[in-house]
C-alpha cells in the first residue's frame, strides 16, 4: 500500500528519498525521458505496473519547467501523463505573436499556460491539498523583495499558515515566469508588518537554484524549514536530473560589439551557469557522490573531496551536455555544432522530438539500478 503524505514527510519514517528537477523550458522533455527509465526501473524492481515516482520519492522539487514535472508527479502522474501535457504545453504555449520579442512585452502569453496547469492540476489545488500525495517544492523568485522563495508543503515550516493556502497551478506558473518569456505572477502574500500585500513573483531559475538540488538538501535538513530529516548516506537519498547544459562561447570583439541591453543579457545567463556549477560542485563535496561531473580544470571531479566529505546524503546527477563532442561520445549523435544550437532552444517546440531522443539515449546509458540501493527500498 502506498505511503500517505503524512508519511512521506514525516522525519521518524526513515530512510528518506529526495528528487530534484531543474529549469529549462521546453527542454523538460530531457528531464522526463529520464523519468520514464526510473518509473519503468521501479515498477520492475517492486513488481507493480502501477508504481508511482510520488510512492517512492517523499520530496519532489522543481524550478520553472521543472516545477511543472515536479508538481505533476507530486499529485499522482505517471511520466506518459506529463508527455502528454508538455506536447500540449509545445502546441499551444510556446506560440510568440511577431510583435512579442520579450523587450517591450513578454515573448509569451501565460493564459494558455494557467489554463493547462489548471486543468491537469485542478485550479482550486492549494499547496496543502490532500491531491498532493507527497512532499513538494516549488522553486520561485520574489522579484519586488529580490528573495528567493522554496514554496512547499510541509505542515511544521515557518510559514506553512500561509503558504499552504496558495493555489498550486499560480505557484507553478509563477516558477515558469521567466522575464522576458512570461510575465511575473501576482500572488498575495502577508507582509512583515502583518498585512497583505501583492508580491510579484518570477522563474525560480533567476535565484541561484535553477537547479533545485541544493535547496532541496537544505530544506530537508535546516531547522527554519520543518521537515527535520536525518542526514547521511544510508539515510537521504537525492536525485537530481538536468535538461541539458549549453554553453554559447563569443570572441572579444563580439563581447565589446555588443549592445549593452545584450551584454546585460549575456552576463545573466553567464551567472546562471556560474551558480548551477558552484551548486553541483558544493553538491559533489557535501555527499557521497555516485555520479561524478568534471567541475572545471582545476578540481575535475571531485571523487576525493566527496569520500572525504560529510557526506550527508548520496546523491546522483544525470544530465545531457548538449555538445557535439559529448553527443558523439556518449549517445553516438554526430550532430553539427549549428545542429546542436538549434536544438538547445528552450522556447521552440520543434525540438520535443530530438531532445526527447538524446533524452531517451542518454538515460538509458547514465541511469543504473545501482543509483537506487536496497536501503532506499520503500517497503
Amino acid at each position: 500500500m502506498p505511503k500517505t503524505k503524512q508519511q512521506h514527510l514525516d522525519g521518524t519514517n526513515g530512510p528518506k528519498r529526495i528528487l530534484a528537477l531543474d529549469g529549462g523550458g521546453i527542454r523538460g522533455i530531457l528531464t522526463l525521458e529520464y523519468l520514464d527509465v526510473m518509473e519503468s526501473e521501479f515498477r520492475r524492481r517492486f513488481n507493480n505496473p502501477d508504481f508511482l515516482l510520488c510512492d517512492y520519492f517523499d520530496l519532489i522539487g522543481g524550478t520553472s519547467t521543472g516545477s511543472i514535472i515536479a508538481a505533476g508527479l507530486a499529485c499522482g502522474m505517471t511520466v506518459e501523463q506529463l508527455k502528454k501535457l508538455y506536447a500540449g504545453i509545445g502546441t499551444d504555449v510556446f506560440q510568440a505573436e511577431f510583435w512579442r520579442l520579450g523587450l517591450l512585452a513578454p515573448k509569451f502569453k501565460s493564459g494558455p499556460l494557467q489554463e493547462a496547469l489548471d486543468v491537469q492540476l485542478g485550479a482550486d489545488t492549494t499547496l496543502d491539498s490532500d491531491r498532493i500525495r507527497t512532499g513538494l517544492m516549488i522553486m520561485t523568485k520574489r522579484l519586488d523583495t529580490g528573495s528567493p522563495w522554496p514554496l512547499h508543503n510541509h505542515p511544521a515550516a515557518r510559514y506553512a499558515g500561509q503558504d499552504g493556502k496558495l493555489q498550486l497551478t499560480k505557484v507553478v506558473r509563477a516558477s515558469t515566469a521567466a522575464p522576458t518569456y512570461f510575465e511575473p505572477q501576482d500572488i498575495n502574500v502577508s507582509s512583515r508588518e502583518g498585512n497583505i500585500v501583492d508580491g510579484a513573483f518570477v522563474d525560480g531559475g533567476v535565484s541561484p537554484f535553477n537547479d533545485p538540488s541544493l535547496q532541496l538538501l537544505m530544506l530537508a535538513a535546516l531547522d527554519g524549514h520543518g521537515f527535520h530529516w536525518s542526514t547521511g548516506r544510508d539515510k537521504l537519498l537525492l536525485i537530481s536530473v538536468g535538461t541539458g547544459d549549453f554553453k554559447k562561447t563569443y570572441t572579444t570583439k563580439q563581447i565589446t560589439g555588443m549592445a549593452a541591453a545584450e551584454q546585460g543579457l549575456r552576463s545573466l545567463q553567464s551567472l546562471m551557469d556560474d551558480c548551477g556549477r558552484v551548486n553541483q560542485a558544493m553538491l559533489q563535496w557535501l555527499t557521497n557522490c555516485l555520479t561524478p561531473w568534471a567541475i572545471d580544470r582545476a578540481v575535475g571531479d571531485m571523487k576525493l573531496d566527496s569520500l572525504s566529505g560529510p557526506q550527508l546524503a548520496t546523491y546522483a546527477r544525470y544530465n545531457v551536455l548538449l555538445e557535439p563532442g559529448w553527443l558523439k561520445a556518449m549517445v553516438k549523435l554526430d550532430l553539427a555544432p549549428e545542429v546542436v544550437a538549434k536544438i538547445a532552444a528552450m522556447d521552440d517546440p520543434v525540438n520535443i522530438k530530438d531532445l526527447a531522443n538524446i533524452g531517451r539515449l542518454a538515460a538509458r546509458e547514465q541511469l543504473k539500478p545501482e543509483h537506487f540501493p536496497p536501503c532506499f527500498d520503500v517497503s
